[in-house]
């Protein structure tokens, strides 16, 4: 778990980087340092750089990158390739390969030198790589099958750069204002995040998840998909469906914990985070665990992952955050995530993040499981509108009419509406902030539609029901873009390596084939079904039953007070007027603040829009400061 930096020439004959290119060079891999903070190496060569900030995790001592192999690759490589051991002893067995190491890095750079594109689908782990051939003169990178670990690119007139994180890119890119992409900025507002493979630098782009690319001078990049996730319910065997995602999920959180230093969990309220401490504490029973909460009545977790950690016998931290803590903190999450996410669940887990990271290295977590097990309430959907959908279409573009005219708020109105609008228009992720109408008025240019995004997901699952439809379009936008990218920022932000043992190979084998009524049983409002029955006897009863909260974030009650001040300051004092309507975005906060209407999220959203607009295009160093006595604490308004 590491920060990597590369770059390539596009001129075969260039020499090394002169002196003022090298130093900027190691000036942008050092703001990725929070990334590796063990060790910074750079390896420049004729026409190449190749730089890494290492978090040593496995055989400490050596595995240092750059790694060189074979005379011909120069290899830098983010993440953890957990069936190393095997493919190691695989690669000696068919090829011979010899290895100066005992770590997974060149164990990765050896699979693809004897394998080539053929090694990714057997890397069981999380990873971003970029691999250079000397003999070619080419670049090869990729990315992991469901985007745990980023990586960015720039292509410019000089060559090609790649990097774990966007801002060691910037210094090469075009100032970030003048380059604004619009239509990502358009997204974002739909679902407060900016989708792959986009950033809101129209210049820099992220290699989507399971993709690789091919460089070369002259050939630019070319993009392959090696791995597509997709769920196709086919008839299985209850039981025999619940025992392979026992043993897959057993199996994956058993590689997930080779380490060479300390490993903890996170644990929620939740059937997932359960699961995977659980199991964890099975192989250390000294497992230390750790959880989130908010001070504010009803927004914490604390006290069920207490009794969840007593029950499986594990020591439990906890964390509470206050609203002070919130101010200062958020500058410095939104320079951390590169481009905004709007999700304000990240707030807690960064406070997480930095707890555990004061006891463990690493930590396993439950992210993925709602997606591949059907674990989101809205996807229930599809099976309460069925009535409508069955009806003739006639019929349904009459109720269509029906629900137009009649006032908002009427009881019915709501449900009319959803159940004769086509999945594909009505479903466009998990969350969906600002809808065509109201970001046209929010917005100061026409905005490409958010379609853009969704069409093809939605044309690759027509032969699907609307529910695995719906699980596909979240296993490609709402997973990378919000999920996984505040999983890695906020970890990475304390030098803590994050991984998710749901996002398996074989626990998404076993995930992908489930009949929808074995994850969301009709007549209930049961969600991830099979997983439930799966951890019958794994995890206590009382969780494997209730429903999670998610680290649930109170954002209403926190728009009312000083938090509410700040964003109504920063709003005022926002500098994107030309490109957001901010008297509309303010108006929205003022219906909030009387309790009109709940316009929490698309209000942080807009603020948080607006607060990276503050950081990376007006380059400002303080932030409004009007505030209650309560929260003036030192360093609110510090620099970032």
């Amino acid at each position: 778990m590491c920060g990597l930096s590369a770059f390539v020439s596009s001129r075969p004959d260039a020499g090394p980087p002169d002196a003022d290119a090298a130093a900027a060079f190691a000036a942008a891999l050092e703001t990725m340092r929070h990334r590796g903070p063990d060790d910074t190496r750079i390896d420049f060569g004729d026409g190449y750089a190749f730089g890494f900030n290492r978090l040593a995790i496995i055989d400490r001592e050596h595995s240092a990158q750059p790694v060189h192999y074979a005379g011909r690759w120069t290899v830098v490589f983010n993440g953890e390739i957990y069936n190393y051991r095997e493919l190691r002893a695989e690669l000696i067995r068919e090829h011979r390969a010899t290895f100066a190491t005992d770590g997974d890095s060149e164990v990765l750079a050896a699979a693809f030198h004897y394998w080539g594109e053929a090694a990714l689908p057997r890397l069981r782990g999380m990873f971003a790589f970029v691999a250079y051939d000397h003999r070619t003169a080419t670049v090869h990178a990729a990315r992991d099958a469901f985007g745990i670990k980023p990586l960015y690119l720039l292509e410019t007139a000089d060559g090609l750069f790649l990097a774990s994180e966007r801002k060691a890119l910037d210094p090469f890119a075009a100032p970030a204002g003048a380059a604004l992409d619009t239509d990502a900025l358009a997204h974002y507002l739909t679902f407060q995040y900016v989708p792959d493979p986009l950033t809101l630098h129209r210049h820099i782009r992220r290699l989507p998840p399971g993709h690789r690319l091919v460089w070369n001078p002259g050939g630019g990049v070319r993009q392959h998909r090696w791995f597509r996730p997709s769920l196709r319910p086919l008839r299985v065997q209850p039981e025999a469906a619940y025992q392979a995602i026992q043993d897959a999920l057993t199996a994956s959180v058993r590689h997930h914990l080779r380490a060479d230093v300390p490993v903890g969990a996170f644990l929620s309220s939740g059937v997932d985070s359960s699961a995977i401490v659980a199991l964890a504490a099975r192989e250390h029973p000294n497992l230390h665990a750790f959880t989130a909460g908010f001070a504010e009545h009803g927004y914490s977790e604390i006290e069920i992952a207490q009794d969840t950690a007593d029950q499986l016998g594990v020591r439990l931290t906890p964390t509470v955050v206050t609203e002070s803590d919130v101010l200062t903190a958020l500058p410095e999450i939104i320079r951390l995530l590169d481009d905004p996410v709007a999700d304000p669940s990240l707030i807690p887990l960064y406070f997480l993040c930095r707890t555990a990271a004061r006891q463990v290295t690493v930590v396993l977590s439950g992210e993925g499981s709602d997606e591949l097990f059907g674990g989101y309430t809205i996807y229930r959907e599809p099976l309460s509108l069925a009535g409508v959908d069955r009806l003739p279409t006639g019929l349904k573009r009459g109720l269509r009419h029906l629900a137009e005219v009649l006032p908002e708020g009427v009881k019915g109105r709501s449900f009319l509406d959803r159940g004769t609008t086509p999945i594909e228009q009505r479903y466009y992720g998990n969350a969906r902030i600002f809808d065509p109408i109201e970001k046209a008025r929010l917005l100061r240019y026409t905005a490409q539609p958010h379609t853009d995004i969704t069409a093809h997901l939605y044309a690759e699952t027509a032969d699907v029901d609307d529910v695995a439809s719906m699980q596909y379009v979240d296993l490609h936008t709402w997973l990378p873009g919000d999920i996984l990218a505040k999983a890695d920022r906020m970890s990475m932000a304390h030098s803590l390596e994050l991984r998710v043992p749901f996002l398996d190979q074989q626990v998404y084998a076993a995930a992908a084939g489930l009949p929808t009524d074995l994850k969301l049983p009709p007549g209930t409002r049961t969600t991830k079904h099979a997983l439930r029955e799966a951890m019958r006897g794994i995890v206590p009863e009382s969780v494997r039953a209730n429903r999670k909260l998610g680290f649930p974030t109170p954002t209403r009650l926190w728009l009312r007070g000083p938090i509410g001040d700040w964003v109504d300051d920063l709003l005022a004092t926002s500098q994107a007027g030309h490109l957001i309507d901010l008297p509309y975005a303010r108006g929205l906060l003022a219906e909030q603040r009387r309790g009109e209407a709940d316009r929490s999220r698309k209000v942080w959203t807009v603020a948080m829009f607006c607060l990276w607009h503050a950081i990376h295009v007006e380059r400002s160093t303080t932030f409004p400061t009007r505030r209650s006595d309560e929260f003036a604490t030192p360093g609110w308004s510090a620099l970032v």
